[in-house]
């Protein structure tokens, strides 16, 4: 039987269960909107809703009683939530779905800022009861964070200063990726105590090679602390939205958003017909392409805008 004689009889073909696991949330209950027997298929499926992962456009409205309701089609069985500025979250409606599933290895909250630490903690004192292990935590963008919490943190998931030093490396390029279906070794939490103004946020290492060597020359010699000059938080050195490096004392870019650009990066990227500042690739969806030559960014384009309202006045 073919592709065309089973959508005839009304029924998914069987390569959908293949691909809806992998499908973003927003697609996902898109695909529930098509037809009753797609909606039907999900409603019957528990392996698309193990891992819920919420992004934009559906952040902004995801609440704790739709959040609640989500996963509860895992059925206890989810194993990743991933809520990335999900700000009407709240620690009720995170709590009530870790004891509905307390199997859960991966919690993303990054952004979350109705959560608060005490119910981070809380929720992952339920998530390591017994022998269960929570494998992956990012809290960045939660409030009010101390360096008592950060370690019960790591004591509780089992993270030690060893494990914390071999972990990946963090760039500020990179911030936010979700690591949803890689397994690792050891357990690891997105936020570190920050070397120089020591407030728990998400510290960031340079790409640039000069730093890179230091870094490993500091490893190798097995130092306590490393002190870096470039590594910190985003508030104490400042980076390229492009590609992660440190650029204090450094060329910039003129840039027409409020990033920072590096001279390297912003030379690749494309310039405002009039004042040539360009956009980063996050910021690029503001670009005003009325313009013959180019585009224009958005003072640009609303300076025209109104020299051209003037004269036809």
């Amino acid at each position: 039987m073919n592709i065309m004689q089973t959508s005839q009889l009304g029924q998914p073909h069987e390569a959908m269960f293949l691909i809806l696991p992998y499908l973003p949330l927003f697609e996902l209950l898109s695909m529930t909107q098509l037809c009753k027997s797609l909606k039907d298929a999900l409603k019957d499926d528990i392996l698309p809703w193990l891992n819920i992962v919420v992004e934009k456009p559906l952040s902004t409205r995801f609440s704790d009683d739709f959040l609640v309701k989500i996963t509860s089609k895992a059925k206890g069985r989810l194993r990743v939530v991933a809520l990335k500025n999900c700000f009407k979250i709240t620690d009720e409606g995170l709590l009530q779905v870790i004891a509905s599933n307390p199997h859960i290895n991966k919690l993303y909250l990054q952004g979350c800022t109705g959560l608060t630490i005490e119910g981070v903690l809380e929720a992952v004192k339920l998530l390591t009861k017994g022998n269960h292990r929570l494998q992956n935590l990012a809290i960045s963008g939660i409030y009010n964070v101390k360096t008592e919490d950060f370690g019960t943190l790591c004591h509780l998931m089992g993270i030690n200063q060893m494990q914390m030093r071999e972990r990946k490396k963090n760039y500020y390029h990179r911030r936010g990726e979700l690591c949803t279906f890689k397994q690792e070794s050891h357990p690891s939490i997105d936020v570190d105590i920050c070397p120089k103004c020591e407030e728990i946020r998400e510290v960031f290492e340079c790409p640039r090679d000069s730093c890179k060597r230091k870094m490993q020359q500091q490893q190798q010699e097995q130092q306590q602390q490393l002190f870096i000059e470039c590594r910190g938080c985003f508030l104490c050195v400042p980076r390229c939205e492009e590609c992660g490096v440190c650029t204090k004392d450094k060329e910039l870019g003129e840039a027409a958003c409020a990033d920072i650009l590096c001279l390297n990066c912003w030379l690749h990227l494309p310039k405002c017909s009039y004042c040539n500042k360009a956009y980063c690739n996050k910021h690029v969806h503001l670009q005003h392409s009325q313009h013959p030559a180019g585009f224009l960014c958005s003072d640009c384009s609303f300076h025209a805008t109104e020299s051209s309202d003037y004269e036809d006045c």
